[in-house]
């Protein structure tokens, strides 16, 4: 009953809470007993304002933050607009922790990224590693101006002694998730390409890099627990990973999605674009020591319920 106690008369607002993640947040929320939930929407309110932030916090008067807007994408997104990347992210997140420190907000859960940690960090990421180099290039401003909300997080706790936690989600997957070929992940990107390339028959799909990195993926709801149990019950200075703690090779991955989605033809490499970060799979004791949490849904499992939900939303992902 703790859970339901602890939210039963806090106001929440989730920015990002109309989004992928955002969605299962509000969703987990809603199931131990938060009734005051305040979702900003982006044609309402423009985060990257100012004027936009003030007006959140007077709208939503919130107790506890969850922060999830981000300007998000994959390697090609953040190849052709990395100010953007950069811009928006950091002055989302420094403006809205600042002013919500401001207004004697109770707690603020800030979401990083695993793109924050530097390109060669030794496998299984421990979050003590963070500092100890620079990220993966083709992300990097994305992964640098998420990392500031850290920084931010722990300066206000240290001067202020405000509660902001910082978490770091590994890569999402699950319904609902953005199957937009020009701005979608890893995963969804695979299922539309080689459920289309199966629909007109092609004998083969081109995916970029040579399949060698390795990702770790974790379910959209096992990540959504995961945040609203830490902002119950975690109340540290030090950034928390949130992972399955299995890793996977873009190649394994790629050649088990076509299985899934019933892709016959060949898979080709094109070597000439890029892999991203050699490898990516996280550390993820800290979670379970700090407040409890671990993933628990079967990669196999979270990745037929997602093609399951694209299948039946084909007709609306044009």
């Amino acid at each position: 009953m703790e859970s339901v106690n602890f939210w039963a008369n806090k106001r929440v607002t989730v920015t990002g809470g109309a989004g992928f993640l955002g969605s299962f947040v509000v969703a987990e929320l809603k199931k131990r007993g938060a009734t005051e939930i305040f979702v900003p929407r982006r044609k309402d309110y423009d985060l990257v304002r100012h004027e936009d932030v003030v007006r959140v916090l007077e709208d939503g008067r919130p107790d506890v933050i969850i922060h999830l807007a981000a300007h998000v994408g994959g390697i090609g997104a953040n190849r052709l607009h990395p100010a953007e990347f950069f811009y928006d992210n950091l002055m989302m997140g420094v403006q809205l922790m600042h002013e919500a420190w401001k207004r004697g907000v109770e707690k603020f859960v800030a979401i990083g990224t695993v793109c924050a940690y530097p390109k060669y960090t030794p496998v299984p990421f421990k979050e003590d590693d963070l500092w100890n180099g620079y990220p993966e290039e083709t992300n990097a401003p994305y992964g640098l101006a998420k990392k500031m909300l850290l920084v931010q997080a722990q300066a206000y706790r240290q001067q202020y002694g405000f509660n902001a936690i910082y978490l770091l989600p590994v890569n999402l997957y699950g319904p609902g998730d953005n199957f937009d070929l020009e701005s979608s992940h890893v995963i969804p990107a695979l299922i539309r390409k080689m459920v289309e390339a199966q629909e007109r028959g092609d004998d083969e799909v081109v995916l970029w890099g040579d399949g060698s990195p390795t990702r770790e993926f974790l379910y959209v709801e096992d990540a959504a627990e995961g945040i609203v149990q830490a902002a119950e019950r975690y109340n540290g200075p030090e950034p928390v990973n949130l992972g399955s703690g299995q890793e996977i090779s873009i190649k394994n991955l790629a050649e088990t999605i076509a299985r899934e989605t019933g892709f016959n033809g060949k898979i080709v490499w094109d070597t000439t674009k890029p892999n991203g970060q050699p490898r990516r799979a996280l550390d993820v004791s800290r979670a379970k020591k700090y407040f409890g949490w671990q993933a628990h849904t079967p990669f196999s499992e979270g990745l037929k319920r997602t093609v399951a939900w694209f299948s039946q939303h084909r007709a609306e992902i044009a």
